[in-house]
């Protein structure tokens, strides 16, 4: 891979994995202002640690081991480190399934942000498609038939498979998601919780907004060394959020909404590439920079208007 190859595809990962994880940072700055300092200098330590490489140390190679069970993690550790063209080639004929199952779940998880969740409004158009929440059941249904159809007629019809694969992983994350918010709050109002359970909770918590980044991370690129250099990077900026707290990140109103469209495009290129729609490197590091840099815009127009004082 060429020098300017390998700088794009680091810099979009690391600026993907930042934006996808702006709500794990707020919940654990909400979190850590109710603990001890000696507790929120362990989590910031350790939790870090966990977090860059541990937790998105192992899933890279854990989703490339599922999506082919015939390696061992052994086979899939060689793949990723060396040049074996056997195992390399066989890797390269299960990226049609990886694509196909990660751009499933982030294409859901950008439907159940835009129906169902209550934001900041960056767009008139959010506002109304928020009040007709209950749609996303039924397009969320209809992709995935329109998927598996398609799926079913390609050469490779275990596509099928892997487009249910996604959606599963998609409602069984969304699910666990949806319970910590309701969590938070007892975290932070809890007396009765000690601190090790909660900072054993955040890194649960942690592990699993991970998912996303590090499944996005596959429409950059196929390169497990990348991915953990990329990921690992944007994890440390998240952690830097989490110690400055919410007061930094609430200064941008319109954060989230740039992630999550980021996420819906990064979903639809997985879909479609991996029907066998060929994109330049260069499409999802850019889909990631234009639409972060849209909604900082719209952001600072936001607090901008807010300091002026009314007339």
């Amino acid at each position: 891979m060429f020098s300017f190859e390998f700088f794009i595809v680091i810099f979009g990962l690391a600026l993907f994995e930042i934006i996808s994880s702006i709500d794990n940072a707020i919940v654990n700055a909400h979190v850590l202002k109710t603990l001890p300092e000696r507790f929120r200098k362990f989590f910031l330590l350790w939790g870090m640690l966990i977090a860059v490489f541990v937790v998105r140390g192992i899933l890279p190679f854990l989703i490339i081991w599922l999506a082919n069970p015939a390696l061992s993690l052994v086979e899939v550790w060689q793949a990723a480190f060396s040049s074996q063209s056997d195992v390399g080639e066989y890797l390269e004929e299960s990226k049609p399934l990886l694509l196909l199952s990660g751009g499933m779940y982030l294409f859901l998880v950008f439907l159940s942000w835009l129906f169902l969740e209550t934001k900041n409004y960056a767009i008139h158009i959010e506002h109304i498609i928020h009040r007709y929440g209950f749609w996303f059941y039924f397009l969320a249904s209809f992709f995935f038939t329109v998927v598996v159809y398609f799926a079913v007629h390609s050469e490779e019809p275990m596509m099928a498979l892997a487009a249910a694969i996604g959606s599963t992983a998609f409602f069984l994350t969304d699910g666990f998601k949806k319970n910590a918010e309701q969590k938070e709050e007892e975290l932070i109002h809890s007396s009765s919780m000690s601190a090790w359970s909660k900072i054993l909770y955040l890194e649960v918590l942690d592990a699993s907004f991970s998912i996303d980044g590090v499944i996005g991370a596959f429409a950059f690129t196929l390169s497990i060394p990348l991915i953990l250099i990329g990921n690992g990077l944007g994890a440390l900026v998240v952690r830097e959020f989490t110690v400055r707290g919410i007061d930094l990140i609430s200064k941008f109103a319109y954060l989230k909404n740039g992630a999550m469209y980021s996420i819906g495009m990064l979903g639809g290129l997985m879909v479609l590439e991996s029907f066998g729609k060929e994109f330049p490197f260069w499409i999802a590091p850019l889909n990631t920079v234009v639409l972060l840099s849209v909604f900082l815009f719209l952001s600072y127009k936001e607090t901008r208007s807010k300091q002026l004082p009314s007339s």
